[in-house]
């Protein structure tokens, strides 16, 4: 699904909000919030380590200053000890903090996908979500590579802002006693701590242009995130349907459009750039100065012998050090885009989940849908069902149906009909009104005309959506020869992509097949025999009728001739005003 220009989220307040909310329902998570809340804790103190040898070598620098000042070799042999020491601490905390932070950062991921798989797989809605508004395009790419992003970056962010501010407290410190006081040019105004008030108004400057530059950052980040979604799932979806491409010749066609999705990517490549020009440039000027330019405004009081070369050269290290906390914002300007274009897409879809979650509660009070019911009834039945199509057009109205135990029905008519109906019996059809009572203790097993055959051993495709380890081999044996498919025998545990590998008739005969493994009690099935001849199609069902003698069976199907004998009874199915054509 391509997504215009126009329609992309932008980042706000309450996209962040919604995202800390959930952070901290990852802390207060039931499953493991004490490891969490450990690690985050350890996580922590590391921050205040690494902070503390930012300390401990501030006043080490200083100290070998003043003894290479002074000539003094064995306070020199002294501090390279020290050093030693300062060196393998700080090796050991940044490996152990790194270790910590990635820890944090993949549970946090993987409770974060988890929650999201739930919801979308839930109810059917990775299908509802395409028939609502708002933006939730490229839901696979929001889970596996917007959670990503957000996660590990939110993570990294939240230490580097922590660590920036115990920085600035820390240094604020050694700044102000290091530094002295200044008088100001021309009067006899002396200025306490002035190398302190020169680093604020240095960073402030700095952090203002810097923000300024990047404002379009953002946007342009969270641009082309979407266009190279776009280009992922345009891909995909070639990959998918190779085989009918194939057919069609439909190669030049998909290169056409493949080469339009990777021109928007360029488009959005090149955007970005532009935003990533006057922030770069910025920043390659502000870090080429910031060594220098404390050094030049303390240097008076050095000449003066005010201060000795330590003290000079730890208070333009805590000059440096304070600025560099205070830029923060302006050091993790493009980090802040990436997480924030990744935090909106992530909350955009959750919302889109949230609302079929919320019609799911409301039970359709005050909505136009159709309600489902799983009550105590030993029936299947169907209440004043009204179905429209996407633009509004009834296809089916006040529409009454009671399928008892071991019935047998054909449904003819109109596909578009019958299409929605098998739909909304299975909850997938968002247009319309009524009600249906599912029966009690029993799912309907359906059967659509493409039935779904995921990559992985013969024997797991056959048994899904249950484990192939669960069913004897007899049994599966036994399936694939009721539906004529037996010469798969040997491949059960071979790996393909089936819906490759396979014909359509073969991957029919696979669907029907997990009705005979299976033994469902209730089955719909939805033109999934179409691909079989008339004579196959009436011996598999008498065949099934025969496996399956108390089961409830709907028929979606084209040919009406096959009414009599097998079914009890013959629906025919049309939208309101049309004429059936005559026999």
């Amino acid at each position: 699904m391509k997504v215009r220009d126009k329609a992309t989220p932008r980042p706000n307040l309450r996209s962040g909000r919604r995202f800390l909310r959930l952070a901290v329902d990852y802390w207060n998570n039931d499953g493991n919030k004490w490891a969490v809340r450990g690690v985050s804790l350890l996580l922590l103190a590391l921050t205040v380590a690494q902070v503390g040898f930012a300390i401990w070598i501030s006043y080490w620098h200083r100290d070998l200053f003043d003894a290479l000042e002074n000539r003094q070799h064995a306070e020199l042999l002294r501090l390279v000890l020290v050093f030693a020491l300062i060196f393998i601490f700080t090796m050991a905390v940044t490996a152990l903090h790194l270790t910590v932070k990635r820890w944090l950062q993949l549970d946090w991921r993987r409770w974060l996908t988890g929650l999201l798989l739930d919801q979308w797989l839930a109810h059917s809605r990775h299908y509802r979500l395409q028939f609502i508004g708002g933006e939730h395009d490229n839901p696979d790419g929001r889970i596996a590579e917007d959670v990503k992003i957000a996660t590990e970056t939110a993570i990294a962010l939240a230490h580097s802002l922590l660590f920036s501010v115990l920085i600035l407290g820390s240094f604020v410190d050694i700044l102000l006693s290091v530094s002295g006081s200044a008088v100001l040019p021309g009067t006899s105004i002396f200025i306490p701590g002035y190398m302190v008030l020169m680093a604020f108004l240095y960073a402030g400057v700095g952090s203002v242009l810097g923000l300024m530059l990047g404002r379009p950052l953002i946007r342009a980040t969270n641009r082309l995130q979407t266009v190279e979604a776009n280009l992922r799932f345009g891909l995909a979806r070639v990959r998918e349907h190779s085989e009918a491409i194939a057919l069609m010749h439909g190669g030049p066609s998909e290169r056409r459009h493949a080469g339009h999705l990777f021109a928007d990517v360029g488009m959005g490549w090149n955007r970005q750039t532009l935003a990533y020009l006057g922030i770069v440039s910025f920043s390659t000027g502000y870090g080429t100065l910031l060594p220098v330019f404390p050094i030049l405004i303390a240097a008076p009081q050095y000449v003066a012998g005010m201060m000795t070369l330590g003290l000079l050269m730890q208070a333009a290290q805590a000059f440096q050090r304070l600025t560099s906390a205070l830029s923060w914002p302006i050091d993790n300007l493009g980090e802040i885009a990436r997480c924030r274009a990744s935090i909106d897409r992530i909350i955009t879809f959750r919302e889109g989940m949230e609302r079929l979650k919320r019609e799911d509660r409301e039970n359709g009070h005050g909505v136009s849908r159709i309600e489902l019911h799983r009550g105590h009834r030993t029936e299947l039945e169907i209440r004043r069902l009204c179905l429209d199509n996407a633009d509004g057009q009834p296809l089916l109205v006040d529409f009454d149906l009671v399928v008892r135990h071991g019935e047998r029905i054909l449904v003819t008519g109109d596909p578009a009909v019958t299409v929605a109906l098998f739909k909304a019996v299975a909850g997938l059809w968002p247009w319309g009104h009524g009600e249906i009572f599912l029966p009690a203790g029993h799912d309907i097993v359906f059967a659509a005309q493409r039935p779904y055959l995921h990559v992985g051993s013969l024997r797991e495709v056959l048994a899904y959506p249950f484990l192939g380890a669960q069913y004897k081999e007899s049994a599966l044996h036994w399936a694939l020869e009721c539906v004529g498919i037996g010469w798969l025998q040997s491949r059960l545990d071979d790996t393909e992509d089936w819906a490759r590998v396979l014909p359509l008739r073969a991957q029919q005969r696979l669907g029907i097949a997990r009705l005979f493994l299976q033994q469902p009690q209730w089955v719909f099935i939805g033109e999934a025999t179409d691909a079989f001849d008339a004579r196959d199609e009436v011996a598999t069902f008498e065949l099934l009728h025969r496996e399956l003698p108390n089961a409830a069976l709907l028929n979606i199907s084209r040919h009406k001739e096959q009414a009599g004998g097998f079914y009890n009874r013959h629906l025919e199915l049309y939208p309101p005003g049309f004429s059936p054509p005559e026999e």
